[in-house]
């Protein structure tokens, strides 16, 4: 038994580093050298703060490797080079010490500044609470009264049962669809509060710069602003169980017109259940 549920573990976390090489990397194929630019504010800054970095780096080790190159080929044996006696000059230690304390006091500054407005949630104009579950996750709209549970599509869970014999190709975002996506409004501030059930899982969404765990007994918060409609896709990035390679997320950023018409659906399709609920109790209590 133990045997077999190691075995599950290893095929799903298989699963998911090929989900992520090939699902992931062929929907951003022109990025798969860098990270996504991303569709929000919080990831187009957290983009520029990373190419930012990138060539300070860049640099830094065009500069040690340049001298370290220019010295070996400079002062070779070969050459005539007699090594220099001295044992120490405190003035080069100063300056090898300040110069890198300055650059990172430099870098700080942007960074500390973009960390404190990553958890700046004030102001929200919604919020949503996900709650994770082995495996699949549950959304619910706090201030709509919408809620739902959001799982692996059909079609992919059937081809990825062992034996299936379809097509992976012929399934749509194979592994990265679920039966109910999240919706949200373009141009809002939305305010997401974050727990889990059971085991520790992470929502993560590489296109909005967004990876928060969900820890049993513990809320997380964090918020994004979504500029662009379209649907962007992600998954659980903690290793939650046999399934973890199976849940994951997809959101669904809509226009407010259409976000308004998505909501009066649910609410119609909410009100609608109930009735029948209602209706059935009655029917059975006569």
């Amino acid at each position: 038994m133990i045997c077999m549920r190691m075995r599950g573990v290893m095929e799903s976390t298989l699963v998911a580093a090929a989900m992520t090489g090939a699902g992931i990397g062929s929907a951003h194929a022109g990025l798969r050298y860098n990270m996504p630019e991303g569709v929000s504010e919080i990831s187009r800054s957290v983009y520029s703060l990373h190419m930012a970095m990138f060539w300070v780096c860049v640099a830094i080790g065009a500069l040690v490797f340049g001298a370290m190159i220019y010295s070996i080929v400079r002062f070779r044996k070969s050459a005539g080079a007699q090594p220099a006696n001295f044992h120490e000059n405190t003035a080069i230690e100063l300056i090898w010490t300040a110069i890198p304390f300055a650059i990172l006091v430099i870098m700080t500054i942007p960074a500390a500044g973009l960390l404190i407005k990553m958890d700046d949630t004030s102001q929200s104009d919604m919020t949503i609470k996900i709650t994770g579950y082995q495996w699949k996750w549950h959304y619910d709209y706090l201030d709509q009264d919408v809620s739902f549970f959001s799982a692996l599509a059909q079609d992919s869970n059937a081809a990825r049962q062992l034996g299936a014999q379809i097509d992976l190709k012929s399934v749509d975002h194979y592994l990265l669809n679920v039966d109910h996506p999240v919706v949200v409004p373009v141009g809002k501030k939305i305010r997401f509060l974050i727990t889990s059930n059971d085991v520790i899982h992470s929502w993560w969404v590489s296109d909005l710069a967004v990876k928060k765990d969900a820890i049993p007994g513990f809320i997380n918060e964090f918020w994004t602003r979504i500029d662009v409609p379209g649907i962007y896709r992600g998954q659980c990035a903690e290793l939650c169980g046999r399934d973890h390679g199976f849940m994951p997320i997809v959101v669904e950023a809509k226009t407010p017109e259409d976000y308004a018409a998505w909501l009066d659906a649910q609410h119609a399709a909410k009100a609608q259940q109930t009735a029948m609920v209602n209706g059935a109790a009655l029917a059975a209590a006569r």
